[in-house]
């Protein structure tokens, strides 16, 4: 597929792609992206739900938090605009979110797709997130190949060039903003996940370095009514690379929740 912008709506203080009608799914990006990462699930979802797919705080139309914000204000955008429950799935930080919304406001929450989730990361990779925010300015946006690299290797594609374009014309405050709350937290707490009722399914893939498959399976684990799913031969930005397997894998999570 092409990953064409879309227009969006209007979604509390931020922006979205609005798709569909039904069961509401909710669908929350990384870092440096926007909500087209979503594509391949917005065009599949769509046909039988209403799917949400937001700009993060500060990326694509939505605009920034006040001051330095934290995860709850993130979190707090997205809740204030949702005014029914939805399946919530997050990739990255948006699975931190996701997970953290779950937590903070249950009632908004049918159940929680929590894609490449970072779980009680290692010393060295808390070392290198924080060192890469540390770095960040605000003012100039740093060269995106490393990214890259991390998610994608050295192999060429349409999903690599279209994350490239987003990272190049991203926000740097709103960037920063973000990645400066990406890098400081280091997952939902064990009793988040104990506490957390509905169906949870975490993803990742198995060529991911940072939000592991051990990660996952942990995750999974604690949760009362969780389970882990790893996609072989993917990376990091597996909803993008492997679509047909990640909107599987969301239809089962789906079919399992009260919608």
């Amino acid at each position: 597929m092409t990953w064409k912008t879309r227009q969006r709506s209007d979604f509390g203080r931020l922006k979205a792609v609005i798709a569909g009608a039904g069961p509401q799914v909710l669908l929350l990006h990384g870092v440096g992206l926007r909500a087209e990462a979503w594509g391949a699930q917005i065009e599949e979802l769509s046909k039988e739900f209403r799917v949400i797919a937001p700009d993060m705080a500060g990326h694509g139309g939505s605009p920034m938090l006040t001051g330095a914000p934290t995860l709850s204000d993130f979190v707090a955008a997205v809740a204030d605009a949702m005014s029914t429950p939805a399946v919530v799935v997050g990739h990255s930080m948006g699975a931190t979110m996701a997970l953290d919304l779950a937590s903070r406001y249950p009632e908004l929450v049918r159940g929680i797709g929590a894609f490449n989730a970072i779980y009680r990361r290692s010393d060295d990779a808390k070392a290198a997130v924080q060192a890469r925010a540390a770095s960040l300015d605000g003012v100039s946006l740093a060269d995106p190949e490393p990214t890259l690299s991390r998610w994608f290797g050295r192999a060429l594609s349409a999903e690599r060039s279209a994350c490239a374009e987003w990272l190049r014309n991203a926000d740097p405050a709103g960037y920063r903003a973000a990645y400066r709350v990406f890098a400081a937290e280091d997952g939902p707490s064990d009793a988040a996940l104990r506490a957390l009722n509905c169906p949870a399914l975490f993803m990742t893939g198995s060529d991911e370095p940072n939000s592991t498959p051990e990660m996952s399976a942990a995750m999974a684990k604690r949760s009362s009514n969780g389970w882990s799913v790893v996609l072989d031969g993917a990376a990091h930005m597996m909803p993008m690379t492997h679509p047909a397997a990640v909107n599987a894998a969301l239809r089962d999570l789906i079919q399992r929740c009260e919608l």
